[in-house]
C-alpha cells in the first residue's frame, strides 16, 4: 500500500461484517485504498476523526492504518498529536480484539512522539498484547510512515462486564 493514493476516501463503500455477530458495527471496505480492511462505526469520535482501519495480516498480526488528510493536520501542517493519540487508542482495541472479546475501556495510555507526518502519508501501526489477564489487557505498539517510526504507545484496556438490570434477571428465569 505504500505510495498508493486514494482517489476519494469519502467514497469508500462499506458492508456489515455478519461473521462477527458480537460486533454488529464492524464493517469492511469493499472498494478504494482500504478495500478488505475493517473499521468500527459505533465510536462516532473515531469515525469523525478517521477513517481508521485494521486487518489481520498473513502472519496473524493486526495492522492498522489511515491516510493523512488535511483534517488531520495541526497549524504547522503536520499530523496533530491528538490525531496520533486517537488513532493509537483505536489500535489498542484492534490489536487486542481476540483477547478482548467484548466491551472494554482504556484505563491507561502512554505515548512518545518521535517524528512528524504530513498530508498524503500512509500511517500504519502494528503492536502486540504483552499480557491479557482476567480484567486487564496490556498492549504496546508503534506508528510508522514507511520504515520511519513516528510514535510509540502503550495502553491498558479494562474489560467491561455488562451489568444486567434486575428486571432482565427476573424476566430471564
Amino acid at each position: 500500500m505504500e505510495g498508493t493514493r486514494p482517489k476519494d476516501n469519502s467514497a469508500v463503500q462499506q458492508t456489515a461484517d455478519t461473521t462477527h455477530s458480537h460486533r454488529p458495527d464492524l464493517t469492511i471496505a469493499t472498494e478504494g485504498e482500504f478495500a478488505g480492511w475493517r473499521t468500527w462505526t459505533r465510536d462516532t469520535f473515531e469515525s469523525h476523526n478517521g477513517p481508521f482501519w485494521h486487518r489481520l495480516d498473513d502472519d496473524g498480526r493486526v495492522r492498522c492504518a489511515f491516510r493523512v488528510e488535511k483534517k488531520h493536520l495541526n497549524g504547522m501542517k503536520a499530523v496533530h498529536g491528538g490525531c496520533f493519540m486517537t488513532f493509537a487508542d483505536y489500535c489498542l482495541f484492534a490489536i487486542a480484539t481476540r483477547e478482548l472479546d467484548g466491551p472494554g475501556v482504556t484505563v491507561a495510555f502512554g505515548a512518545e512522539f518521535l517524528d512528524a507526518a504530513f498530508e498524503g502519508e500512509l500511517i500504519e501501526a502494528t503492536g502486540e498484547v504483552t499480557r491479557a489477564g482476567k480484567s486487564l489487557i496490556f498492549v504496546r505498539g508503534m506508528l510508522k510512515s514507511g520504515e520511519r517510526p513516528l510514535f510509540t504507545f502503550s495502553g491498558t484496556i479494562k474489560r467491561v462486564r455488562r451489568k444486567v438490570p434486575a428486571t432482565e434477571v427476573a424476566d430471564s428465569h
